[in-house]
């Protein structure tokens, strides 16, 4: 049985997928879940990971663990990966016992290339680009990855840039709705980055979103009452609709946030910076509209660890 299991704990949300290899080559889902710790919650301004939110994580992860060992999954088979968070607290070790105590692995910081990477073989897993150069945004917590790359999977360039739904709401967009001068500098924030990254933001043939702010906006864009996996994944958003869905919730509390069709509730006080960055994105592309999968990271991870585990897997 060759079964994996790969953990991705970001800034904001702690997910777990469970697979085997699948009859197409590809993966075989076996289990799925998401849970919002907010791991990262207060890292930016004092660089330490908070007790509560250490707390939040090992429950989710106590719970993982369960699910692991009743899919039989061996230690072996498994791979945590942390990501902008893990990387910039001082206190991880803290954090990578109590991973180790419930798992048996430790968790594995990955840098951003390799973050990248992972999210763009992820991205492509399950979705045919029309067009290329592919654009493949990954707006995490603390971080935001931007890789270039081909329909067949060939990463040509790979971004990550420390800006994220989170580390932007707590530097800049903690108030909601925000004051016009803290968007403001918000956006120049935002846009200051990007400029550094040496795309050719113009040339790109395809834009895709991955993770949590991306999902969450076409749940929302699709008028869903409650998240449909499916129905999210391979939609599109126009940009026009994005720029009106972030006017939306730049004027919008909270709690008006939070009861928008599908919104998760542990996402409403953050989806307006990650929403902000994509549509600075968006501002310097020439494309009809951002495509967006619910395949990314997690999957990439799940695919590499079957390929290191079986070299007649899934290629």
């Amino acid at each position: 049985m060759n079964r994996v299991a790969a953990v991705d704990c970001g800034t904001n949300s702690i997910r777990l997928l469970i697979a085997e290899p699948g009859p197409d080559g590809g993966l075989a889902e076996l289990d799925r879940r998401t849970e919002v710790v907010r791991l990262g919650q207060g890292v930016d301004a004092t660089g330490e990971f908070h007790p509560d939110a250490l707390a939040r994580t090992f429950a989710a992860t106590d719970a993982y663990a369960a699910l692991i060992r009743d899919a039989g999954v061996p230690s072996s088979r498994i791979r945590f990966v942390a990501t902008s968070a893990s990387r910039d607290a001082r206190n991880r070790e803290v954090f990578f016992a109590g991973i180790r105590e419930r798992l048996g692995v430790t968790p594995e910081v990955i840098s951003g290339d390799t973050e990248a990477q992972l999210s763009f073989v992820g991205a492509l897993s399950r979705v045919a680009p029309a067009a290329e150069p592919v654009l493949v945004v990954d707006i995490g917590g603390g971080s935001t990855e931007l890789i270039v790359g081909s329909a067949a999977g060939a990463v040509t360039s790979a971004i990550s840039l420390d800006i994220g739904s989170v580390r932007l709401t707590e530097r800049f967009l903690s108030a909601h709705p925000p004051a016009a001068d803290a968007v403001a500098a918000a956006t120049a924030h935002v846009d200051a980055l990007l400029d550094t990254t040496g795309i050719d933001f113009a040339a790109v043939g395809t834009w895709i979103g991955v993770a949590g702010t991306a999902t969450t906006l076409a749940g929302v864009h699709l008028g869903l009452e409650h998240y449909d996996r499916e129905r999210v994944h391979g939609s599109v958003i126009a940009l026009p609709d994005l720029r009106e869905l972030f006017g939306r919730l730049l004027g919008s509390t909270v709690e008006q946030i939070r009861a928008l069709p599908s919104m998760h509730p542990g996402r409403a006080d953050v989806v307006t910076a990650g929403t902000l960055i994509a549509v600075r994105v968006a501002e310097r592309l020439r494309v009809d509209g951002w495509l967006v999968s619910e395949s990314d990271i997690l999957d990439g991870t799940a695919l590499d660890l079957l390929r290191r585990t079986d070299p007649t897997g899934p290629r």
